[in-house]
């Protein structure tokens, strides 16, 4: 008897998938291939071009907005707030009053994070021009 057994009800599916994989793999080294046959092979001019279209870049120095700091903050404080509450939510009645005391401490501490964000003007609509 063989090891292998084409009687599993998976099995044509398994042999699809790796079908699939193969015909996948094998497309992209083609079209990789043929790519280099076409592409330039004047790199020097290339390298020496702007990068980017549009007017010339001119040396500037990098100024970065808080208003990204600030919206990055608040993006963790509501990313923690879902991954503390989602499972305390269910088993919340186990927990008892330490458990509801924990989570108003915590509610308390993310308040704290909100006030600060809406101190520094973090919910405020920014003007583009």
């Amino acid at each position: 008897m063989s090891h292998i057994d084409v009687a599993h009800p998976y099995f044509g599916i398994f042999l699809m998938i790796v079908l699939a994989s193969v015909i996948f793999f094998g497309l992209v080294f083609l079209a990789s291939k043929i790519g280099n046959n076409f592409a330039s092979k004047n790199r020097k001019r290339l390298g020496l071009g702007i990068y980017e279209c549009g007017p010339i870049p001119v040396k500037q120095a990098n100024k970065i907005n808080s208003q990204f700091f600030i919206v990055a903050l608040i993006f963790i404080l509501l990313d923690i707030e879902v991954v503390f509450l989602f499972p305390w939510a269910l088993i919340f009645k186990i927990l008892g009053w330490f458990g509801l005391l924990e989570v108003l401490i915590f509610i308390l501490l993310l308040g704290v994070g909100f006030l600060y964000a809406y101190k520094k003007g973090a919910f405020a609509w920014q003007s583009i021009k």
